[in-house]
């Protein structure tokens, strides 16, 4: 039987980091654009693995959007669904701190990213879909952030329901992430989010403990990522952690992004998306853990938002462990 698609709604970001190799004259800077945004980079991981992948943005006409669309069907994921959008698109200017973990600020008033109208996501293709994962601004950005909640709100446990807040503190306070986080729980089968979100949306708080009140909101499967830590992963309150694979960090852009597309990936060829997670055991959630571990950790051995290819994971299987783990 032919593997259903998993359909990602959300936002493209032109990612612009400094380039200090292009030889430019006193007075200029110079930047290097990578296509970017949470939700497209998740559409990239898994389309890359192997998983049918559709994509649900609005993406500018725009040069950066002509370098999105680019991107997204080299990696091939499905274009089909999107709407092709008159605003601009959204750009963040990125740095790097020594250990490769980016700091953004962002150009995002008025973008395409945000500006969906209730008659456009109503004729989004969604009654064939095996999941259907959203997160990052395009949760929280107005007037779109709304009627995508309403959106989850009405697939009642059709596709599963996948979300990943990731928190931008810089464009939308914290407190309405936490707002609305309750709303995305009684929709949500799987929350993904890491350590650094974890302490925006609920400060002192354990990753135990957060993981119990989400499970009490709604959700079945949460996974807490912890950077060179591993992750932590409850299913209905039954916990494992993984550990994080060694690697020579290059830098650390979309490997969360990379983490759930390897998630969702080995959950689907696992059988389990589609519905409720019903059937789902903690050992098969360990597995799809380590697997998403190992794409986050050759993301980040990388330069950018570039998640690997499943010819990349079977060339880094036998120095990790002597032998193929197969996509």
């Amino acid at each position: 039987m032919p593997q259903r698609p998993v359909a990602v709604l959300g936002e493209c970001v032109a990612d612009a980091f400094a380039d200090s190799s292009a030889g430019q004259r006193p007075g200029e800077l110079a930047l290097r654009v990578l296509p970017g945004g949470g939700p497209a980079n998740t559409a990239v991981a898994l389309a890359r693995l192997g998983t049918p992948t559709r994509f649900l943005g609005r993406i500018s006409a725009d040069p950066f959007g002509a370098l999105f669309r680019q991107h997204l069907r080299g990696s091939g994921v499905d274009l089909g669904a999107c709407v092709d959008a008159a605003e601009p698109s959204t750009l963040a200017i990125a740095t790097l701190d020594p250990h490769g973990q980016a700091q953004y600020s962002f150009h995002a008033e008025g973008t395409a990213d945000w500006a969906w109208s209730a008659e456009e996501l109503a004729a989004l293709p969604l009654a064939d879909v095996a999941c259907l994962h959203t997160g990052s601004l395009a949760l929280v950005r107005e007037p779109g952030g709304r009627r995508i909640e309403e959106l989850l709100a009405r697939a009642d446990g059709r596709p599963t329901v996948s979300v990943d807040p990731n928190v931008r503190p810089l464009l939308v306070a914290p407190a309405v992430y936490r707002a609305r986080l309750p709303h995305w729980c009684t929709a949500a089968d799987v929350l993904r989010l890491s350590a650094d979100d974890l302490g925006l949306l609920l400060p002192g708080v354990s990753p135990e403990e957060a993981c119990d009140s989400w499970h009490r909101a709604g959700v079945r499967l949460v996974v807490i990522t912890l950077g060179g830590r591993g992750a932590l992963a409850s299913l209905d309150g039954e916990r494992l952690t993984v550990p994080a694979p060694a690697t020579a960090v290059v830098d650390t852009v979309g490997a969360g992004d990379a983490f759930t597309g390897g998630l969702l990936h080995r959950l689907g060829r696992l059988g389990r998306l589609g519905g409720r997670l019903d059937g789902l055991t903690l050992d098969e959630v360990g597995d799809a853990c380590r697997f998403a571990a190992r794409v986050a950790a050759l993301t980040c051995s990388v330069a950018g938002p570039n998640p690997p290819w499943p010819a990349d994971l079977r060339a880094a299987a036998p120095r990790e462990s002597g032998r193929p783990d197969p996509a």
